[in-house]
């Protein structure tokens, strides 16, 4: 046991934090953890006509455009992505693997600062849907140097399908990760703080 600085988040405050305040601003990584995967209507971005006249666009549109300013984005999900997301579609350049034992739900922005919390990337999880549709919702949010090494590591050990071999679902699985990627060692980017972080290795 020891003491972190830590911020606990409730409902809306996932909203406000996570989707308006902290991942717009990421310079080299997003890592995304959630049970389930659905359309995420959010804000469009401060400055553009789209907010100007009050219009709600898909928060993947928002990680596609960090995608493609080189933003490293890797969502890990456990069931397939919604009907109407597959249908928008997804962000070009949003890395994504699935896991049905994929049961934790974490957001690692640049190696600095860490979720988690009960929330999925669903419109209800993540608080932005209005009062009284959204989800009741609860999780923390910190800077802890020991709990991203720890979080980001279990997230590159299933993201690169070193959990697959031992697995007691494998038959289950629709694409067993490990069949989708050689096991190598896991790449390295540096984050805003000057300690190197882990970052999933790209798909062959």
């Amino acid at each position: 046991m020891r003491s972190i600085r830590a911020r606990l988040l409730l409902d809306a405050e996932h909203y406000e934090q996570l989707i308006a305040c902290e991942i717009g601003t990421a310079k080299v990584s997003v890592w995304i953890a959630t049970a389930n995967l659905k359309t995420t209507m959010v804000e469009a971005p401060i400055g553009t006509r789209a907010r100007a006249r009050g219009r709600y666009i898909s928060f993947f549109e928002n990680l596609g455009d960090l995608a493609r300013r080189g933003v490293d984005v890797c969502i890990l999900h456990a069931s397939p992505p919604s009907g109407p997301l597959r249908k928008m579609g997804i962000g070009d350049g949003i890395k994504l693997r699935q896991c049905p034992r994929v049961h934790l739900k974490m957001i690692a922005i640049d190696g600095r600062l860490l979720y988690l919390g009960s929330a999925n990337l669903t419109g209800a999880g993540l608080g932005a849907k209005g009062d009284g549709r959204r989800n009741f919702e609860m999780g923390i949010v910190t800077d802890d140097e020991t709990m991203l090494d720890t979080s980001q590591a279990r997230f590159d050990r299933i993201w690169r399908g070193a959990e697959c071999k031992a697995c007691k679902m494998r038959r289950e699985c629709p694409a067993p990760i490990d069949q989708l990627v050689k096991l190598r060692a896991p790449a390295t980017s540096r984050g805003s703080s000057t300690r190197t972080r882990r970052s999933p290795s790209a798909p062959r």
